[in-house]
């Protein structure tokens, strides 16, 4: 058979792969043979174009369902020397059956070639140049592994993709543009949406399979110091005996940076105090609020002179916190 092309081997999987081996597959190779990483490798190039026809095909379970019942009709004797000779001479299709008997029969004996077959199965359309450029040379310009310059032109199917992005909290906060790679090996610039939340869908018109949409789901990295909780942002923030007792303004950090809040006297473990409108943002111009819980925390290492204070403190001090125990 003429330019029949193993997909299976070009992906490096077998017969029996499923969906998902191949779509990881592909997703590696990809990846290593992409021209973004093998810029001016025409090697590479042909051998991307080959990664993706093999995937658009084998992704599919009707295209690949019809690729593995051509592979088996063209391999019947007499098929190979004759161009589908024997299975035309009969007027039947590969299963023995009338072609006139169902619309919904393939006759693979009509496909002098395996790309003729290829451009039928890839809705693929071919381009005249004239009365006297055939269909089959036409079939023959673009393929991967030809250097020919073409007359006709390919168009598969379009179709919308997704990929995952994660994003720490602070570039989801600010959004801005980005540089991202996909997991097909594509580089993409592209200007992300201030306050972006896990779960939100980002819509990229025209980059997804052969001009589709492709659609970037974002999950957003949890942060070690800020959680987001709606639209409000929740922190604990860690400060001394001495602060806690007399109180005021200490630095707060927050996403627009460190901003100083005052704390009141005797505030305990566990009091909540608010920051107006440091939080996520929400509709419009609006953000919510950044709520800050604190937490007194006591030193474990004194100085001698910290150690000899302490000492003076606890001879001097009136309060007694257990003075009203009900026992």
């Amino acid at each position: 058979m003429q330019n029949f092309r193993n997909y299976y081997d070009i992906l490096g999987v077998s017969k029996d792969a499923t969906a998902d081996e191949i779509k990881n597959a592909f997703r590696r190779l990809a990846r290593k043979y992409h021209p973004d990483v093998n810029p001016g490798d025409k090697d590479a190039e042909e051998k991307f174009k080959a990664l993706n026809e093999a995937n658009e095909v084998l992704s599919d379970a009707d295209k690949r369902a019809q690729y593995d019942q051509f592979g088996r009709f063209w391999q019947q004797r007499g098929f190979q020397n004759g161009a589908g000779a024997a299975g035309r001479s009969t007027g039947r299709s590969w299963n023995g059956r009338s072609d006139r008997a169902s619309s919904d029969t393939v006759n693979f004996a009509e496909f002098d070639n395996f790309n003729a077959f290829v451009d039928q199965l890839l809705n693929r359309r071919t381009a005249q140049s004239g009365s006297s450029t055939s269909g089959s040379s036409s079939r023959e310009a673009f393929r991967p592994g030809t250097t020919k310059t073409a007359t006709v032109y390919s168009r598969p199917t379009r179709r919308d993709a997704e990929a995952r992005l994660t994003v720490p909290l602070e570039k989801a906060y600010v959004g801005g543009r980005e540089r991202i790679r996909l997991e097909d090996g594509r580089s993409l610039e592209v200007t992300m949406p201030s306050g972006m939340i896990t779960g939100q869908r980002i819509r990229l018109k025209g980059q997804g399979v052969a001009g589709g949409d492709l659609y970037l789901k974002i999950e957003v990295d949890p942060h070690p110091f800020f959680k987001l909780e709606g639209t409000d942002i929740r922190c604990q923030l860690p400060i001394t005996p001495s602060e806690a007792v007399l109180g005021g303004q200490i630095e707060v950090p927050t996403l627009d940076g460190l901003v100083k809040m005052t704390i009141p006297p005797g505030v305990g473990t566990g009091k909540r105090l608010r920051l107006a409108n440091k939080g996520y943002p929400k509709d419009g111009d609006d953000r919510g609020d950044q709520i800050v819980e604190i937490q007194i925390v006591i030193p474990k290492d004194l100085t001698d002179q910290e150690r000899e204070l302490y000492e003076k403190l606890r001879q001097m001090e009136t309060f007694n916190p257990r003075a009203e125990l009900l026992v």
